[in-house]
């Protein structure tokens, strides 16, 4: 397993409507191509306007294949053009669990 853990900087002022159009076009495309959150947060203490969205794979492979599964498909270009101009900076992570962590 491993997460890919993802940092959005929004514009100030945008972090209410990006959240909004995040979850009522962006999560329905990425359920429909199998990837499975498991976590979404906004900051409110230290950098603000940031959201940090966790998601779960069997391997970068499956990582790859979803995610190209999804940049596929006309809505998730949609849903890009409906957010445009909303993000300011974006950091990834792919990171694997220590031996001990709890199995997501």
């Amino acid at each position: 397993m491993i997460v890919d853990v993802r940092t959005y900087t929004l514009v100030p002022r945008k972090l209410a409507g990006y959240l909004e159009i995040f979850e009522t076009y962006a999560m329905p495309i990425q359920r429909r191509h199998g990837l499975e959150l498991i976590g979404y947060y906004t900051s409110v203490i230290g950098p603000l306007n940031q959201v940090v969205h966790i998601w779960r794979y069997d391997s970068l492979a499956d990582m790859e294949i979803k995610r190209g599964q999804r940049d596929a498909d006309p809505e998730w270009a949609a849903f890009l053009a409906r957010t445009d101009g909303m993000v300011m900076s974006q950091d990834n992570k792919v990171m694997k669990p220590a031996a001990f962590s709890p199995k997501a």
